[in-house]
């Protein structure tokens, strides 16, 4: 360290004494201790408040802990933080508020009576579906056949819609369940089809799921076992090109199966078959039960058919359908979220 000249600290009144020039008087040797004591007072009160304006800094920049009202940063990349959870629950209420008003509306426009209810979310752990007792065949369970069922086992007032073979194409149709959210199965078999995938492909761009019902529609305990493999597995090659995707799912044309009927599903890739517990039509319903009413879990059954077949359209079907359903507190959720 270089020590500065005694005259810097003491200023130009600094003299040697007289006496000797290698001793300093009594008086300078006080002065010089003076000083120095103020300069370490200095320095230190110095270093004090540099240390309080670098702490100043850090609150100022975001480097000391956040304060109650500080803005949350998250690193680079990450999305930003929730800092208001009830705001979101608010945003939350009013988007589902308004979508419920929307469906309401949808409901008025579409003739209905009331508006359609929302199913539940899809279950977490899926049920076990099991062959409808009476309705297995022989080695059903040995062989590991798809099961035959009309009911799918829950407790939730929910039912599920499905349609057969293709017929009709109405555009109105489409729009009137995209616009009121209500999900179905469709089971197409290809010699009604083949005229106009395109109105099926834009069902299945619409969240719908498009199902095997055999190439030809025809009655498949009458035929032999390879002629009713030919009609399911070449309606799954038909769905696979067609649609992208074969189906896990196939319904017997008419309800009528025999053993050779799910073999022949099972080599082709189907696990499930099932049939329906009700049906509706454009201007009456049918019931498989004695009890001749809905029942959670039940499939209904329709067609798509139109003035050709109907006194009315597969809108007018569509009315009936969910009238009921709605009045008698049942959602239509999606089948293949429980299988």
């Amino acid at each position: 360290m270089v020590r500065p000249p005694l005259r810097a600290l003491f200023g130009p009144s600094f003299r040697l004494s007289s006496r000797s020039s290698s001793r300093l008087s009594f008086r300078s040797l006080s002065r010089l201790s003076s000083r120095l004591s103020f300069r370490s007072s200095v320095r230190k009160v110095g270093l004090r408040c540099g240390a309080a304006a670098l702490a100043s800094a850090a609150v100022v920049s975001g480097c000391a802990a956040p304060g109650p009202d500080s803005a949350a940063h998250p690193a680079p990349g990450q999305p930003p933080a929730r800092r208001d959870p009830a705001r979101a629950l608010d945003s939350y209420a009013t988007r589902l508020a308004a979508e419920r008003a929307r469906l309401a509306a949808a409901a008025r426009r579409w003739g209905l009576v009331g508006t359609p209810l929302s199913p539940p979310a899809p279950p977490a752990t899926k049920p076990t579906i099991t062959a409808r007792k009476g309705f297995e065949v022989d080695g059903q369970e040995e062989e590991h056949l798809p099961p035959v069922f009309t009911t799918v086992p829950t407790k939730q007032k929910i039912v599920f819609l499905t349609i057969d073979d293709g017929a009709e194409k109405d555009p109105a149709f489409l729009r009137m369940m995209s616009d009121l959210k209500i999900p179905y199965s469709a089971f197409l078999s290809n010699y009604l089809i083949k005229d106009n995938y395109s109105y099926f492909r834009t069902m299945q761009s619409q969240g719908h799921t498009l199902n095997n019902h055999t190439l030809t529609h025809p009655y498949l305990p009458g035929l032999s076992y390879e002629e009713q493999k030919g009609e399911i597995c070449g309606m799954q090659a038909v769905m696979k090109r067609r649609f992208g995707k074969a189906p896990t799912v196939f319904r017997p044309p008419y309800g009528n199966y025999n053993g050779d009927t799910l073999r022949a599903a099972k080599a082709c890739g189907i696990k499930y078959a099932p049939i329906w517990d009700e049906e509706v039509f454009v201007d009456h319903w049918e019931y498989r039960e004695w009890d001749r009413s809905l029942h959670p879990g039940d499939i209904v059954l329709t067609h798509f058919r139109g003035r050709n077949d109907w006194n009315g359209t597969m809108v007018d079907d569509m009315r009936r359908f969910l009238d009921k359903v709605t009045a008698e507190g049942y959602a239509v959720a999606r089948l293949e979220d429980y299988l």
